[in-house]
């Protein structure tokens, strides 16, 4: 079996999924089991797991039992914010210790803050968490994540939300062929294209939500986000044919043609 490995856990599905901007918690629930995906993220600033006991929780419709739970900082836009809320995530999950970090530059474009997110991986690696990183696709800032400590590193395709696809998988190609941790494409995949185009440049895995969550049918763009990972692990793996500029090449063998 083709199996991902993050921190030392094999996982069968290439294709990690978000839990909000659902209807509710029941479409949540149905959407990640049409998607196969068994690591979930979870946005600790927004989405109830234990901090209100008078509201539903996320924990009752995705059980923790099932999946892998991945606390994220999303709004955070500071390193000490994303350090206090991963610190709070450890506490409500029974000293959980896999998370994704992410810190914010702006509210308005969602691009990552570098400086901060170094600032914020090289603490909660010290205090012990697998830390998987939010960044831009800076080579440089890759690597030094992976120096750090981070268990994989996760460069957007476009910006979070935007559903543009891969605008620069130059540079991904660059992050893959230098690093050894999981390089996870994260933010920015609209349309199953999106994501076997990722899987095809070798990427580990595809993070998504709002493609998924935000899709006239939900529960169909997960099946569909299903296969586009498979499709392209599976054409990574098995070598496309070479691209020929300004030549033909026939299907079947022209030597021995009957009449000629």
């Amino acid at each position: 079996m083709d199996s991902l490995f993050i921190a030392g856990k094999a996982y069968s599905s290439r294709l990690l999924v978000g839990t909000g901007k659902y209807k509710d918690f029941d479409q949540t629930r149905l959407a990640i089991e049409t998607s196969g995906a068994e690591i979930v993220t979870v946005a600790i600033r927004r989405t109830n797991i234990g901090q209100d006991p008078s509201q539903p929780s996320l924990l009752d419709a995705v059980p923790p039992s099932k999946y892998t739970y991945l606390p994220n900082t999303a709004g955070c836009y500071t390193a000490e914010d994303a350090i206090r809320t991963l610190r709070l995530a450890r506490e409500l999950l029974d000293g959980h210790d896999l998370v994704k970090l992410e810190v914010l530059g702006d509210p308005q474009s969602l691009y990552p803050n570098v400086v901060e997110t170094l600032q914020a991986a090289e603490v909660l690696v010290k205090e012990g968490f697998k830390v998987m990183v939010y960044t831009s696709d800076d080579p440089i800032v890759a690597r030094r994540l992976e120096d750090i400590g981070c268990v994989a590193v996760m460069p957007l395709a476009s910006l979070i939300g935007s559903g543009m696809g891969i605008l620069n998988p130059w540079n991904l190609e660059i992050i893959l062929a230098r690093l050894t941790v999981p390089v996870i494409v994260d933010a920015g995949v609209g349309t199953a294209s999106d994501a076997a185009i990722a899987m095809e440049l070798g990427c580990d895995a595809v993070l998504m939500n709002t493609a998924i969550a935000g899709a006239k049918n939900p529960l169909l763009m997960a099946s569909a986000m299903k296969k586009a990972v498979q499709a392209g692990r599976e054409a990574f793996l098995a070598g496309r044919m070479a691209k020929k500029v300004y030549q033909a090449s026939p299907s079947s063998p022209t030597s021995g043609i009957i009449g000629s």
